[in-house]
């Protein structure tokens, strides 16, 4: 096994060059780091992964923890998230908190305790209190589709208000007034956003809120199916139906066909989130788009400009939500 002495003497520069450019810990010339970088490639030369974190005083990893490791939402952010860091150089370790407060801090402490620089955490249930504390502590962290006073500055999220807003005021514009709405578990901030909006929209049109025609769902697709279910027993008549995202409204979807209602001439539908599958949905569904990737890229870059010092121009912490029009309404 090559050794960094032989590295050293290949390239022609000393042990010192050698470590620096190994551990990234002091800029070198362009030529110099070219050079250095042809030995250990013509060597086989593998830093210790060991060695290098004693001599930057980092891991290299970066920790994530999400609620659930399960589903296209959180397929797209992990995949985004993992290939910024791949491509500078770092590594990721996953946890899942399941949307339990316990297991959330639970989740945090373990990924603490391995070492990483940073964490990215998409968490529902722990509190802000306890975020902000985390705050207080010195840890590097970046918080996802959360925005929390006081840490601001450290939130990457969407604007769920407006697009539960978009979400109803398109049905409103087409002329549709009977408008149900199925909506993710009402505990978590982005539920309570988007039919925040669902609300506002129905006001400003002044069109008033059926009780009748509101179901709490599970933002999977057995809370669309139990969801549209429900909202049918109900003897309300509706002509349009609002999801909380777009597994619910593929859920809804199923059984107004094994219902025989058609969509969108009896029954407008529309989710939430434009996950993939929502471009082959019968009819093609409408919803609302969530760009999950670009804000887990964000949410990456937050952490290469903040704690690896990456000369990253502008971090963006609001992303605006758009209307997708499809098919389904």
């Amino acid at each position: 096994m090559a050794t960094i002495y032989e590295v050293s003497k290949l390239a022609g520069v000393s042990l010192a060059t050698v470590s620096r450019v190994i551990n990234n810990t002091v800029p070198v010339r362009e030529a110099t780091k070219l050079k250095v970088e042809a030995a250990m490639r013509e060597l086989g030369y593998r830093p210790n992964s060991v060695a290098q974190s004693l001599a930057s005083n980092r891991s290299n990893s970066i920790g994530i923890l999400v609620s659930e490791l399960g589903g296209p939402f959180y397929g797209e952010l992990l995949s985004r998230i993992e290939a910024e860091f791949r491509a500078a150089g770092k590594h990721v370790i996953i946890a899942a908190g399941h949307s339990d407060a316990a297991l959330e801090r639970d989740s945090i402490e373990f990924l603490q305790s391995r070492s990483c620089d940073g964490l990215i955490l998409h968490v529902e249930s722990v509190d802000d209190e306890y975020l902000c504390k985390l705050a207080e502590s010195g840890l590097p962290f970046v918080l996802i589709n959360r925005m929390v006073e006081g840490i601001a500055d450290r939130c990457v999220t969407l604007d769920n208000e407006r697009g539960g807003y978009l979400a109803t005021e398109h049905l409103l514009q087409q002329g549709h007034r009977d408008i149900a709405y199925i909506a993710g578990p009402m505990w978590k901030h982005d539920s309570q956003e988007r039919y925040k909006g669902h609300q506002d929209a129905l006001k400003d049109f002044g069109v008033a809120e059926n009780p009748a025609l509101f179901f709490e769902g599970d933002f999977q697709e057995t809370g669309g199916v139990n969801g549209l279910n429900h909202l049918l027993k109900q003897g309300a008549p509706f002509s349009a139906l609002v999801c909380g995202n777009d597994e619910m409204a593929s859920g809804a979807i199923t059984v107004a066909h094994e219902v025989g209602l058609e969509i969108p001439e009896q029954l407008a539908v529309i989710g939430f989130d434009n996950i993939n599958f929502s471009h082959y949905t019968y009819p093609k569904l409408t919803t609302i788009d969530y760009p999950v990737a670009e804000i887990g890229q964000m949410a990456a870059r937050w952490i290469l400009k903040r704690v690896y010092h990456r000369p990253i121009d502008e971090l963006k912490a609001v992303f605006t939500p758009e209307l997708i029009v499809r098919d389904s309404t």
